[in-house]
């Protein structure tokens, strides 16, 4: 019964922690640890301590399989190399760096141990990301920080690990090196085979419930064969949520997706707020730990402030050319440009010159393939990066839950482990606590407001290519209704663009078009004296519209022709429909 009341006070905890943070002003990690650290101090609450595995294996790897569900995955593809840079090179030098300022500085660890502390320090934390979505930063940059919270934490990890290990016996460097390898290139089948698998087997599984329930064992189902095979199971979780992302949309039907939205949310909140909770109700044993030993509180203190600062200034380092050369990259994108649109697409043309016959499938996956280029360098020209990006994604390199959870796997016979536990909780906490606090004002200051011209230019470009989409459907069908359904839906769309009403969609217009009903309701005016369709036919129609519209949407994707936000924006609109066009059809059955 007191595990249960326990449980359920950390569940009101973290939803007051979440209502009343921003509120305050105040990140909520920050308020369930001072929320722990006051339960801790209660005299009749005894010393917690928690096994870390049962964070890494049961913790991190649905909080890091819902982050990569959301992550778009055209960005991420677009600067996979920049991403790959931060969460792979970055970490790695900064371990190492780390390591050999931390074996100067803490009497009694040997370079082993400097660079497993230097790993847990170096991850950046998905908090960061959820505040610079709010505050108008370009897409590039918020996708680029997405990518490296997704991928800097199996690399931290797998690199913990190693360093442990070396500590233990003698490893070579190449022996290293070839675990990571081994590990990083297992763990990436695993995750695409069971995202692959798991996309087929829930198309098949009608109930949202079920789907969802199915929805919660994949990261598991992904990581733990990974970590039996001596991989990263992180990176298969990660890989699973990537491809599971990717094709959702194609998979699994509107509702399965909005509930899997809605309860991964649930559950990413509750996971990431216990994690903080419990470093609260840790954080009392651990201070009388550090008390004991010969540093002290206030040496550890010290310490940590020198790692953040360390850490901070090897990112600048690593960032600061990685800028530059994505600059450059532009420049060359603007050239290559010109030189691919000036390029012959008719591949059937020359096919025939050749004497052979025209290979239409293949002239237009040639077109699709070209398409998708000319997007990418439009992408990184309009979307070209400067100093001031470049330093909010230094200062928002913050710490969090990884480097909290992974300081706890430090074996228990490691030499002052709880002085170096205390110095991971410290920069953790410091960097949310200063970072977190100035990075809304630094991109104020930093980041003029975002033009919204371009942004709505683009979404009225996409509603014109998905009506397009549907009006090929209703012409398609061939018989009489649908020909006249056809006609007025081009009337009505007609009416909104003469009228200024762009941003009216197909469930408006087909009611304005005189083809309602489906929910029963009574024709009146001008409805009343036109002739009436079937009300089941024209659901049908309308569900048939929706599916060209949603195929449009994603080989647009595929081309890369329209920005992450534009297509999220319309996928919402296209399921919202789909929805209340399927209960409308219940209720009139």
């Amino acid at each position: 019964m007191d595990l249960l009341l326990a449980g359920v006070l950390a569940l009101l905890a973290i939803a007051a922690a979440t209502a009343i943070g921003p509120k305050l002003g105040v990140a909520a990690p920050l308020l369930l640890v001072v929320a722990g650290l006051g339960v801790s101090l209660l005299p009749s609450v005894p010393p917690i301590e928690i096994d870390p595995e049962w964070i890494i294996a049961g913790v991190l790897p649905p909080l890091l399989y819902s982050a990569a569900v959301s992550m778009p995955a055209m960005e991420f593809r677009r600067d996979f190399g920049a991403i790959g840079g931060l969460s792979v090179v970055l970490v790695v030098v900064s371990s190492v760096l780390l390591g050999l300022l931390f074996t100067w500085i803490i009497p009694g660890i040997d370079l082993a141990i400097g660079i497993a502390l230097g790993a847990i320090v170096s991850p950046t934390d998905a908090v960061a990301t959820s505040i610079v979505k709010r505050l108008g930063v370009s897409p590039r940059v918020v996708a680029m920080l997405e990518g490296e919270s997704l991928l800097n934490d199996a690399t931290a990890l797998v690199l913990l690990r190693s360093a442990i290990a070396a500590a233990a016996a003698s490893v070579s460097i190449w022996g290293v090196t070839g675990t990571f390898v081994y590990s990083v290139a297992v763990a990436t089948a695993i995750g695409a085979v069971v995202g692959w698998v798991s996309l087929r087997v829930r198309a098949r599984v009608s109930n949202p419930t079920v789907n969802t329930v199915i929805s919660f064992t994949m990261p598991f189902l992904a990581s733990i064969p990974a970590e039996l095979l001596g991989a990263s199971g992180l990176v298969a979780a990660v890989v699973a949520g990537l491809i599971t992302g990717r094709g959702a949309a194609k998979y699994l039907s509107p509702r399965h997706r909005l509930s899997d939205v809605q309860n991964w949310r649930t559950v990413e909140l509750v996971l990431e707020g216990a994690v903080f909770l419990v470093m609260g109700l840790e954080l009392t044993a651990l201070v009388d730990d550090v008390e004991q030993g010969h540093t002290g509180t206030w040496g550890a203190v010290g310490i940590a402030a020198i790692a953040l600062v360390a850490v901070t200034l090897v990112r600048a380092a690593y960032v600061a050319p990685l800028i530059r050369t994505l600059g450059r990259r532009a420049q060359r994108g603007a050239r290559v440009k010109e030189q691919l649109q000036a390029l012959p697409t008719d591949t059937a043309a020359f096919a025939l010159r050749a004497g052979r016959a025209p290979d239409h499938a293949r002239s237009a996956r040639f077109r699709s393939m070209l398409r998708r280029r000319v997007a990418d360098l439009d992408y990184y020209v309009d979307e070209s990066l400067d100093w001031r990006d470049g330093t909010i994604i230094v200062w928002a390199g913050m710490r969090g839950v990884v480097t909290l959870v992974a300081a706890q796997t430090l074996p228990a016979d490691t030499p002052n482990r709880s002085m170096l536990v205390f110095i991971a909780f410290l920069v953790a906490v410091t960097s949310l606590l200063v970072q977190g606090s100035t990075l809304p004002w630094l991109v104020r200051w930093l980041i003029p407001a975002r033009d919204p011209g371009p942004g709505a230019a683009e979404r009225r470009e996409l509603r014109d290519l998905l009506r397009a989409a549907a009006m090929h459907e209703l012409a398609e069908s061939g018989d009489a209704q649908s020909r006249m359904i056809a006609e007025r839906m081009r009337a009505a769309w007609q009416v909104s663009n003469d009228e200024g009403a762009g941003e009216t969609d197909a469930t408006d217009e087909a009611d304005a078009a005189g083809v309602g009903g489906i929910g029963g309701a009574k024709p009146t005016g001008r409805e009343a004296s036109a002739p009436r369709v079937d009300p089941e036919q024209v659901r049908r129609l309308r569900l048939r519209m929706i599916e060209a519209e949603r195929t449009a949407l994603l080989d647009a994707r595929d081309e890369g022709r329209f920005s992450a936000a534009a297509l999220s924006a319309a996928l919402e609109d296209l399921d919202a429909e789909q929805i209340s066009v399927e209960l409308k059809g219940l209720d009139g059955a």
